[in-house]
């Protein structure tokens, strides 16, 4: 079943104040970003659309006798068999038509996704967190402790990502349990509590490893952020 990433103002708020209160414990800076899609995978359907091209070429080879009888049924009773410039025509065109009706079947998204392979869309999520990383996250604070949670509608992934300051001290793999954590929630329709949960996780490795200084100010917004 297809899950919406919707957030009401009211789940807006609660995950704001959910990334307020961890960092009261800890000099880490959480960022949370939902985007509708990480890509258009507009390549797919004309990779798609040549598969089908060359499964039709295939197929007049492997069934030509086959092919060679209905060409002539298409061409009337009293034609004969076809000529090979008949024959040729014939491939081209309706090879034509495949390719084209192919690419414009996949305009429509839904099915585009649903035929585009599951690590294509995780390399495209994953370089598109690293991309709004830089852009939100990255080196934006005094001690490089921001941590990005990202989220991608259409392809149902997150990424968890954090600044050189955290990694160098937590290893990528920590992050496990908020992952796990938010994606039990959001496969219930509860993505403002998936958001908090994850929230939660990554607060209290941060408490341990970043204690948060007295002097600490907040440098990067709480809110969470909708592409």
């Amino acid at each position: 079943m297809a899950i919406d990433l919707i957030l009401s103002d009211s789940d807006k708020a609660r995950i704001t104040a959910a990334v307020t209160a961890v960092e009261l414990h800890s000099a880490g800076e959480i960022v949370t970003i939902i985007a509708p899609k990480a890509d258009d995978y507009a390549e797919v359907a004309g990779d798609w659309a040549a598969f089908i091209a060359f499964l039709a070429l295939a197929a007049y080879a492997a069934f030509a006798p086959f092919y060679m009888r209905l060409i002539a049924w298409v061409m009337g009773g009293w034609h004969g068999p076809p000529t090979p410039r008949e024959l040729l025509l014939f491939i081209f065109v309706t090879v034509l038509i495949k390719y084209f009706a192919t690419k414009l079947l996949l305009r429509w998204t839904p099915l585009r996704l649903w035929l585009t392979p599951r690590w294509v869309k995780r390399n495209r999520v994953r370089a598109q967190a690293l991309m709004v990383f830089k852009v939100t996250t990255q080196q934006r604070t005094t001690g490089k402790t921001g941590i990005l949670i990202y989220l991608s509608d259409a392809e149902h992934m997150a990424e968890i990502i954090a600044d050189e300051g955290i990694h160098a001290k937590v290893p990528d793999s920590v992050w496990g349990d908020a992952m796990a954590a938010l994606v039990a929630e959001v496969k219930q329709g509860r993505l403002a509590d998936g958001m908090i949960a994850a929230i939660e996780q990554v607060g209290a490795v941060l408490a341990q490893h970043f204690p948060r200084d007295p002097n600490d100010v907040n440098e990067v917004p709480d809110r969470v952020i909708e592409l």
